[in-house]
């Protein structure tokens, strides 16, 4: 027997009705709306915009956030599902979403005052505003506990400066989760980016999330008023619980990349034929298929896994830095190895292995680090931590 698609372990039969056919709808708006444009949009340099209105009417945006401000309510292992899906289109869809879900609406559910929520939640559940998250700063990027910009409170509000680099949504965003310095704590804020002295300038010229709005967050006495403070907000824990989110998403939206450079390296191979018959007939091919597979069938089972945790409130911070670092990892790994599968033929929009490939070059290293994700889990395991 062939078995077909990247389910070697059965992994449907784990899920609910309900999270199969969260799966499936994500799915069917991927291979519809998402694929026949995005080779377009990497190649411009463009973020397909006409696509948030249809993320918010499936529910996508902090899906699994509660209803009564306007979220799906969805299950973590849904929720994870559908990161699966948004990326198997592009990692520049999922990292959309991410942000917007994981890392301005979760926080303001979590730090943010009841009115703040009551604001701020249902329309960015709805598209109708776009939020990124500033904490990554030119010279702060591992050690976000560097960071350089300020907040002071004055008699007109808070004052913020300073500069924050790589923000996913930056130039497209009407609000800002921004993370700045006080004499003795971090704290949070909610910035809206039409406020006098902010600037958010697209950074151009990548290589890697083409499809993708990358940015600088730049601020030069911004006054925001106090009630602009997400009051719950303390210290460096507060973004890094925001960034394992954002990271929990992340290892299952790196499979569904890997699922898709499988899947058309597998299709490849065996209509392209050399010395008589398909490459897929060849050892050297089946061994690199092999391989694929099944480290796409350990990270499905570490996801799923993962979810399960989360739902049950069992889930700790290490196991998330597990399943991003392996999880990134294998599919960065799948995509090359499907390209070199490909030949020549890898490398064009034709097919979707080498921008998948490129794109996951950034998901390796943001929201933490591949090494910085080992010495999280060396830690874990020794008790020692190794960072400095």
């Amino acid at each position: 027997m062939a078995f077909k698609g990247v389910d070697f372990y059965k992994v449907d039969d784990l899920l609910t009705d309900e999270e199969r056919m969260v799966r499936d709808t994500v799915r069917r708006f991927v291979d519809e709306q998402v694929i026949p444009v995005i080779d377009k949009h990497f190649e411009e340099a463009t973020f397909p915009t006409q696509l948030v209105p249809q993320l918010a009417e499936l529910g996508l945006l902090g899906g699994n956030l509660p209803e009564e401000y306007g979220c799906a309510n969805m299950n973590n292992v849904a929720y994870g599902l559908v990161m699966q899906e948004l990326e198997r289109g592009d990692s520049g869809l999922r990292s959309f979403v991410s942000v917007q879900g994981a890392l301005v609406m979760y926080p303001i559910f979590s730090f943010g005052s009841d009115e703040q929520k009551r604001k701020w939640l249902p329309l960015l559940a709805k598209g109708e505003k776009i939020g990124c998250f500033g904490l990554t700063e030119p010279d702060h990027g591992s050690d976000p506990g560097g960071m350089e910009t300020r907040a002071k409170r004055t008699d007109k509000g808070w004052v913020l400066n300073g500069t924050k680099r790589w923000i996913t949504n930056g130039t497209i965003s009407d609000v800002a989760i921004v993370w700045a310095k006080l004499d003795d704590d971090i704290r949070g804020f909610i910035v809206e980016t039409n406020r006098p002295g902010f600037q958010a300038p697209e950074i151009k010229a990548k290589l890697s999330l083409r499809a993708s709005v990358t940015s600088d967050l730049i601020m030069d006495d911004v006054v925001i008023p106090e009630e602009n403070l997400l009051p719950k907000s303390r210290g460096l824990k507060s973004p890094l619980m925001c960034l394992n989110q954002a990271r929990y998403g992340i290892a299952w939206g790196g499979l569904g990349a890997a699922m898709a450079c499988f899947d058309c390296a597998v299709e490849y191979t065996k209509g392209r034929t050399q010395f008589g018959k398909p490459i897929a007939g060849f050892q050297l091919v089946q061994e690199k298929l092999a391989h694929m597979v099944t480290e796409i069938t350990k990270g499905q089972l570490l996801a799923w896994r993962l979810g399960r945790l989360k739902d049950e409130g069992k889930l700790h911070f290490a196991q998330t830095s597990m399943a991003k670092r392996n999880n990134v990892a294998i599919a960065l790994e799948t995509a090359r190895l499907a390209r070199d599968l490909m030949g020549a033929n890898g490398i064009t929009l034709e097919y979707p292995v080498f921008r998948h490939m490129c794109n996951l070059e950034s998901v390796y290293t943001y929201e933490g680090t591949d090494h910085i994700h080992t010495l999280i889990l060396g830690e874990a395991v020794t008790g020692i931590p190794a960072y400095k």
